[in-house]
């Protein structure tokens, strides 16, 4: 039997447009932009320490499920989320039209 991971928080730091999880004194972050009904995601950064543990991925769903519940439109900059959406279907519907 294999066990689940300790959940990982995740808080919104508005303040800093930005989504931050801490594991052992380091932070790893998703930096965006935000106007009136679009969300950019600018940059996602995980330092090595904390590398390999899917925490990118954690983040970037973080984001793109508040950009959902907020009923925005994505624009990915960082190429790590631009990856992240294109792997994962259901989050297509966000990306806003070119």
């Amino acid at each position: 039997m294999t066990t689940s991971p300790e959940p990982i928080e995740i808080k919104h730091n508005p303040a800093k447009n930005r989504f931050e999880l801490e594991i052992d004194s380091h932070l790893a972050v998703l930096e965006y932009r935000l106007d009136d009904t679009t969300i950019s995601f600018t940059h996602t950064g995980v330092p090595s320490e904390l590398g390999g543990r899917g925490l990118g991925g954690q983040l970037a769903r973080a984001g793109l499920d508040y950009a959902r519940a907020e009923g925005l439109s994505v624009v990915p900059l960082c190429s790590f989320v631009a990856g992240y959406i294109q792997k994962k279907p259901e989050y297509q519907d966000l990306l806003k039209p070119e």
